[in-house]
């Protein structure tokens, strides 16, 4: 009886500590707007399986929202940059699209880069001063997340195969000029005598045989078919808690690797929970995969087979094995899907660059006297090349930036602005190609880019060692 009556009150104490926890947890995240909560840890990372809420009830209220949604984004990206289209003299990508010049992230008033420049990280914090710019850049609907679009890629998909990758709920954010030329151009590592094989054209399953027959061999022919088929993902499929108003058959790997390159399309790292710490993600360019170690920008999958077989296990699911059976997983056999489909990425080659000799250096006959300069700084006092060695402009290894010195930790549009870990290094190789830049497109321009790591390696570049620096980089 005695212990009977001990344990009902330990119990009675019990509960009030874990009720007292609960409330002192609710009224933290009370204080907090009700937009910029972060779950409690320990909540659930995994959906859940059953879709209660009609279809059409879930289409109809999502699409009431959009509009408020964009609004709040595209109020974001007008706070953080100067969006306005202007074009460098005389510049283009392989093709002819105008790339962007100048810094586009926005400083705070009576700031400038050299100020900004000479100042401590420490003191850059403490006065709030580092560019929104800079930061880390939210999906369109954080809280949402999932693969989005450029227009231009869902009216080529939906022109040529009749599969839509619009969404009812979300569009794509980021204006077309700070975009990849489209359709870019192919180059391969085996036909280097050719150039450009893409004949102007998005390669896709209706017209992949007759542009490549005759230059791929069968197998390489079947790894390309898989790369061009659309198999289930998250918001692509067919059951109702898709974003699509049609079922869809799904998405294609290159859909966002357009043409062995990308499009810019973007979606939302798997790797982490909860939500608002997963980083969004800018689709990088197969060009160049096979001189690379590192494979995703945080995972460090260390062969291009494990991130093919992995990628539509884990990334088009968001790391949910469960949801991926119930959407419809595409499990790829190792020893011959997967090995045919690393095998035509890894044929994927940069652009031609003429003003570089083998080594991956500028021939000095060719080169301008600004890109020498330039050149100069990377291997110097920029300190460029320590992360970024030539011929191909990456060590093949993963570098934290330690950017989190520069801002306090916040929630913003559903994001933490937190630290961004380790990240792989790009190659850049035919860089000027592939913007936006960083491994979330949160560096618009190349300029951004220069100003950006200015600042993370406290080079205190003078104006006209920046220019040079972006003229090197473009000749790259």
């Amino acid at each position: 009886m005695h212990l009977s009556k001990s344990l009902r009150i330990a119990t009675f104490v019990g509960a009030a500590v874990v009720g007292a926890i609960i409330l002192v947890a609710r009224l933290t995240l009370a204080d907090q707007p009700a937009n910029q909560q972060v779950a409690a840890r320990g909540a659930t990372s995994y959906m859940p399986v059953a879709q209660t809420e009609p279809f059409g009830k879930l289409v109809a209220r999502m699409k009431r929202a959009k509009a408020g949604l964009e609004k709040e984004h595209q109020q974001l990206l007008a706070a953080r940059y100067d969006l306005s289209n202007h074009a460098a003299a005389g510049v283009t990508m392989f093709r002819g699209k105008p790339i962007q010049e100048g810094p586009r992230a926005k400083l705070a008033k009576g700031t400038t880069w050299e100020s900004l420049a000479a100042m401590s990280p420490a003191d850059i914090r403490a006065k709030n001063l580092f560019p929104q710019g800079f930061m880390p850049l939210p999906h369109p609907h954080h809280a949402e997340g999932g693969m989005l679009f450029p227009h231009l890629q869902i009216d080529e998909i939906r022109k040529q195969e009749g599969r839509d990758l619009a969404r009812f709920d979300l569009d794509f954010d980021l204006p077309d000029q700070f975009l990849p030329e489209f359709p870019p151009p192919i180059f391969l590592t085996t036909r280097p005598d050719l150039g450009d094989v893409s004949q102007g054209k998005v390669v896709t399953l209706a017209n992949f045989m007759a542009m490549f027959d005759g230059i791929l061999n069968p197998k390489q022919l079947e790894g390309l078919r898989l790369l061009l088929t659309a198999f289930p993902q998250q918001q692509f499929n067919q059951t109702e808690d898709r974003r699509t108003e049609v079922a869809s058959r799904g998405v294609a790997c290159f859909d966002c690797h357009v043409n062995g390159h990308t499009n810019g399309a973007t979606h939302l790292v798997g790797d982490m929970r909860p939500q608002e710490f997963r980083h969004r993600i800018d689709t990088p360019s197969l060009r160049g995969v096979n001189i690379q170690k590192i494979f995703a920008s945080q995972r460090a999958m260390t062969s291009v087979e494990d991130f093919t077989e992995f990628e539509q296990r884990a990334a088009y699911f968001d790391g949910d094995p469960v949801i991926a059976t119930k959407k419809g997983v595409n499990i790829l056999e190792r020893g011959s899907q997967v090995h045919f489909m690393a095998e035509v990425q890894k044929l994927f080659d940069f652009p031609p660059a003429p003003k570089l000799r083998f080594d991956g250096k500028l021939d000095p006959r060719l080169a301008s006297q600004s890109e020498m300069r330039g050149q100069t700084l990377f291997f110097g006092k920029a300190q460029c090349a320590t992360c970024h060695p030539a011929p191909y402009y990456t060590d093949g290894l993963m570098h934290n930036l330690r950017a989190e010195r520069f801002y306090d930790m916040k929630l913003v549009n559903g994001e933490m602005m937190g630290a961004d870990g380790p990240i792989k290094t790009f190659p850049l190789r035919g860089i000027k190609e592939s913007p936006p830049y960083l491994h979330d497109g949160r560096l618009l321009t190349l300029e951004d880019t220069v100003e950006f790591f200015n600042l993370m390696l406290e080079t205190n570049l003078n104006k006209e060692e920046k220019r040079d620096l972006v003229a090197f980089m473009r000749a790259l």
